[in-house]
């Protein structure tokens, strides 16, 4: 006889068996050398590039988000582009060794990793997290948002097969595919995950930080964009169109109002507009306005991602064909204009402010009510606008000249390629960094003696203390092989003992 059992219940089984399997092959990878961590890794990039198209595809199709095309691109980014700048990071034994301070800095990893992912971003954050986890050392399992749960399958499956087959045990590499809050919440309590990356709506990232673990997690972006009368106009346009454009919107540092300042706002609007830009009047702004938010202020998922045509269809409004995105100029910020809210689809405040400083106060504003610690665009060519907005801005990401969508991620600055940007203290994050393997990897700290200890603190005062000796490291009494034979044994020995490590 056929049995149905509860979908939470479900859930919650089956990430337990998750993290009881990534624990126990995480203990088997623990002994894996750099050179096999780094097959590993290489293998699950290169599978997860080769299928970056199938996968983009198949996000959009199941989440109703985004444009395909584009979704690959950020699949580049979470594969091929990410694994260029980690694989050189050291994360297996010494990874470094300072003889001036006589420190010898020792990697090693957290254990397991629960990793939330949103539907925004889906099949991309999981390529990331996967690849800056098991760099690490660590295993991690994936609780996708119940909208794509099946592309995060697919991309897992797709990334495991690849890294099995280059040596990584199995199971080490996760992916729940019976979602539920109760599950979701199961995984991230479980005794055996060590770490939590919470990426997507601020419920699941305050639940993440409920949970007793160390947790990163990541606040809303409520991404102001001033552009300066010292900027190029042309291409600050060009820029802010593409990038609110990008995906339609659906990456959290994504522009969510320009504030021009006066001299050239004319200007910049007529670039805009010959680009797509389709600036709406205060009728069809009132209109979009209660077709994305609802009353208490929260964006309906239906219009999360969606092209300008369709947002429009929703409001009831007329718009061209050619409209890349939705400008609805503005005179507030706050709770009674929901349009300077973040926005993750494709409709753009648009503020006016007379000088840097006028400018400066409205993106304050703006951060405050829903962005603080994320992410800040300025497009200018005075060095001086520029530190001003650097020195004065809450936020951890500054970016200049660029595309919020991929500056901010890693694409288009020098920024660490990521898909959960940290907000820091000020935006309820643990960290203001775009998050990457070396978040995901405790140091040890082997630490000489360099300094003679004060008379006062030794049992004979009197007695003058020998001074410690001198700290040879790699280039002296104890080379550098032997310092990685002794670190390999007492991993070996540590791991002998009831319970792993």
């Amino acid at each position: 006889m056929t049995q149905n059992y509860d979908n939470d219940l479900q859930s919650i089984q089956e990430a337990r068996s998750l993290a009881e399997a990534a624990y126990e092959a995480q203990q088997k990878f623990f002994r894996f050398s750099q050179e096999q961590v780094d097959r590993v890794c290489q293998a699950m990039a290169d599978a997860a590039y080769r299928e970056s198209a199938r996968l983009g595809q198949m996000a959009s199709e199941e989440t109703g988000y985004g444009i395909p095309r584009h979704k690959m691109l950020k699949n580049h980014l979470g594969s091929k582009f990410l694994w260029e700048a980690i694989k050189n990071i050291k994360t297996v034994g010494v990874i470094n060794e300072d003889r001036a301070r006589g420190i010898i800095e020792i990697g090693w990893p957290m254990g397991v990793v629960a990793a939330v992912s949103p539907s925004t971003n889906p099949t991309s954050t999981v390529m990331y997290k996967t690849l800056v986890s098991v760099k690490a050392r660590n295993g991690v399992v994936h609780a996708p948002h119940p909208a794509a749960a099946k592309c995060c399958v697919e991309t897992a499956r797709v990334m495991a097969e690849a890294g099995e087959a280059a040596g990584m045990p199995h199971g080490l590499v996760g992916c729940m595919s019976k979602i539920s809050l109760p599950g979701s919440q199961e995984l991230m309590r479980h005794k055996r995950i060590s770490v939590i990356v919470a990426t997507g709506g601020s419920e699941i990232v305050r639940v993440a930080h409920s949970m007793g673990k160390p947790a990163y997690g990541v606040g809303p972006g409520n991404v102001p964009c001033y552009v300066d009368r010292s900027a190029d106009i042309k291409q600050a346009a060009y820029y802010i169109v593409s990038s609110k454009a990008f995906d339609n919107s659906v990456i959290c540092a994504t522009e969510q109002a320009v504030i021009a300042d006066k001299p050239i706002a004319a200007q910049l609007r007529a670039e805009m507009e010959r680009l797509g830009a389709y600036f709406v009047n205060p009728e069809q702004a009132a209109a979009l306005a209660t077709a994305l938010f609802s009353p208490t202020g929260v964006i309906y998922p239906r219009s999360v991602g969606q092209t300008p045509q369709k947002l429009a269809e929703m409001a009831g409004i007329q718009i061209p064909a050619s409209a890349k995105i939705l400008v609805a100029p503005l005179s507030k910020v706050g709770k009674e204009e929901p349009l300077s809210r973040e926005k993750l689809t494709t409709v753009l405040g648009w503020y006016e402010a007379d000088g840097w400083e006028a400018g400066c106060e409205r993106c304050i504003e703006m951060i405050r009510f829903g962005g603080r610690g994320h992410t800040l665009v300025i497009h200018a060519t005075d060095e001086n606008v520029i530190l001003q907005f650097g020195l004065e801005k809450p936020v951890f990401r500054i970016l200049v000249n660029t595309m919020g969508t991929l500056g901010s991620v890693g694409y288009t600055t020098n920024l660490m390629p990521s898909m959960t940007l940290g907000s820091g203290g000020i935006g309820g994050s643990i960290s203001g960094d775009n998050i990457t393997t070396t978040h995901l990897m405790n140091i040890k700290r082997v630490a000489y003696g360099v300094r003679t200890p004060p008379a006062e603190a030794m049992v004979d005062a009197a007695a003058t203390p020998p001074p410690p000796p001198p700290f040879t490291g790699g280039q002296g009494g104890v080379s550098q092989a032997e310092v990685e034979a002794i670190v390999r044994a007492v991993i070996e020995e540590v791991l002998g003992r009831k319970g792993g490590y």
